[in-house]
């Protein structure tokens, strides 16, 4: 009888505490959590760790991660969210502005093409868990979720539904993803009148995926227009001879010189900082020199002197046949322009596309260089004076665009870390061409010397060297390979030849090149560093042992001989960056 009485006692007892169980599953699944994963890379001492939190109520999870940032954050960065209800098999991905817009994409959670293949179960911090594998683009995926909640939660959504609550994610073995707290949520209680629960009524404006991604791109990137569709040719054109005015163009030196003061963000030194260029011809058919340049003005005097004035009020060097050269290098009281880009048109191109048909051959609508100059970054911020050059005396000339165009690296927004220094020392690019400004033919004779000081405090020195050699025909510099000698203080210490054999490779942007009876393009022949339709690459030269104090540079080119009317000559630009 007792023994009767003791199972029944027993039986109850169990049943209880089944109930108990059950009862605390239950309220523990329709409580609201707040689960806090820890994302970190095995056998790294770097302890660089981010955490995702996901808050979850019933059915529904709000996804998003925890950003310990302490300072400025850069312009353009988005909230995000993930919302999940597993009831209706829906996700939503969210971005958030500052500027109060609000962007989100739909997609259904369970219907996705990844499987997961079951492999066993393992006790994993703690819990009772099942493991999952699978691969995605060569990348082994495991995860371990486990029932013992009685909800289901991942702060991953990506790769479709696994049931229960993820405990644990490894990528490839060592980037993992571990469930480290799980609390009862006291802050952010749900409203009962609220039918969508945890997920907002208004989540902003539906876009697809795609769009959404180039919508986040697009906020990131600080875009600045210079010039729009500008025309630069050779024309008459009234100098505009006061204060020069910010955001408009202006044209100079018989319209081959287009001129815009403008205002630019100053922005912390981690971004990429791009030139963007877009050239078309409007009626010129040949290849010219172009130049994308900042006018200085932390002297006395510079070219927008000459370009209001005359080209005799800067400083000019004398050669030994008695030419002069305007506004080559650095003086006491002047400083020549830093040059960003140097580039080449390309025959002919859009303009003349009708003209020549080759079997083949489909002709480019324009040419597009693109050019990283955050080493200059310190010349393109606040107050700036930004022009392009081409030289040509065609009356339609060329069009173009140009944009800067900057790309953060990092959140950080603090923009008193930046350091970058630069001093412009010569520039024999002669972008005044049409108003007197000599070619660079003094290395005939002479070579070019420029005397600097370096301030206390600069380190990481290097000189940005632009070098292309000209003179078009067979016996001219621009067909033919010549060494650049850089001499520091009487001290022979770089020697580059400039030299491009991949000219061909942009024959689809030069329609009116010549073509020669062997089946090559003039377009096609190697130059003197540079090709119709290219920018010409800097090459960096390393001067991290020059000290402190007075100092002078020389460049040499042995350059050609003149033939009859024709003469060669260099258009060489150097910039001394550095950190301060």
């Amino acid at each position: 009888m007792y023994e009767i009485i003791f199972n029944f006692a027993k039986i109850f007892t169990m049943k209880r505490t089944l109930l108990i169980l059950s009862l605390f599953a239950s309220i523990i699944a329709s409580a609201q959590q707040r689960l806090v994963y820890q994302s970190y890379m095995l056998g790294s001492d770097s302890g660089d760790t981010t955490f995702r939190e996901v808050l979850r109520y019933k059915t529904q999870l709000k996804i998003h991660d925890i950003q310990e940032f302490e300072g400025t954050l850069i312009q353009g960065l988005s909230k995000d969210f993930t919302y999940v209800d597993y009831s209706t098999d829906s996700a939503y991905f969210q971005m958030n502005y500052d500027d109060g817009e609000s962007y989100f994409y739909s997609y259904p959670l369970k219907t996705n093409d990844v499987e997961f293949e079951e492999k066993g179960e393992e006790k994993i911090l703690g819990y009772n868990c099942k493991k999952y594998k699978t691969s995605i683009n060569s990348n082994t995926i495991e995860v371990w979720m486990t029932e013992s909640l009685g909800f289901d939660a991942s702060p991953v959504t990506s790769r479709g539904y696994l049931k229960g609550v993820m405990v644990r994610q490894a990528i490839n073995g060592n980037r993992i993803m571990d469930l480290k707290s799980i609390k009862k949520d006291k802050k952010d209680k749900m409203d009962k009148k609220d039918k969508r629960g945890i997920i907002p009524e208004g989540l902003g404006i539906r876009k697809t995926g795609k769009e959404l991604n180039q919508i986040n791109k697009d906020k990131l990137i600080v875009r600045t227009k210079i010039f729009d569709d500008e025309q630069i040719h050779f024309a008459k054109i009234d100098k505009f001879r006061g204060e020069i005015p910010f955001d408009t163009v202006l044209h100079y030196s018989w319209g081959t010189i287009i001129l815009k003061r403008v205002n630019l963000p100053v922005l912390p030194d981690h971004y990429q900082l791009f030139v963007e260029l877009h050239q078309r011809s409007n009626g010129d058919a040949y290849d010219r020199t172009g130049s994308v340049f900042v006018i200085p003005t932390d002297r006395q005097l510079s070219l927008s002197n000459a370009l209001i004035d005359s080209i005799e009020v800067i400083p000019y060097q004398l050669d030994k046949n008695g030419k002069k050269y305007q506004g080559i290098r650095l003086e006491d009281d002047y400083m020549p322009v830093v040059e960003l880009v140097r580039f080449f048109t390309p025959f002919g191109v859009n303009h003349f596309n009708d003209r020549v048909n080759i079997d083949g051959l489909e002709w480019e609508n324009e040419a597009y260089y693109k050019m990283e100059v955050s080493e200059l970054s310190d010349r393109l911020s606040g107050d700036v004076l930004i022009g392009a050059f081409i030289g040509n005396y065609d009356g339609g000339g060329h069009k173009v665009s140009l944009d800067l165009v900057a790309y953060p690296q990092d959140y950080d927004g603090d923009v008193s870390k930046n350091n970058r220094w630069s001093l412009p020392l010569f520039n024999t690019c002669n972008v005044m061409e049409m108003s007197g400004q000599n070619y660079g033919r003094l290395f005939q004779t002479d070579s070019l010397t420029v005397e600097f000081d370096i301030p206390e405090g600069v380190e990481n020195l290097k000189l940005r060297y632009i070098t292309t050699g000209h003179g078009g025909w067979g016996g001219g510099d621009e067909f033919n390979p010549k060494e650049n000698t850089i001499i520091i203080d009487g001290e022979k210490v770089f020697k580059y030849t400039p030299w491009r054999c991949d000219c061909a490779t942009y024959r689809e942007l030069n329609p009116v090149s010549g073509n020669f009876w062997n089946g090559v393009s003039s377009s096609d022949l190697s130059r003197s560093g540079w090709c119709p339709g290219t920018a010409t690459n800097p090459v960096y030269f390393d001067l991290s042992d020059l000290k402190p104090g007075h100092h002078t540079i020389t460049v040499a080119i042995p350059q050609g001989a003149d033939e009859g009317g024709s003469f060669s000559h260099w258009m060489v630009s150097g910039i001394l960056i550095g950190n301060q």
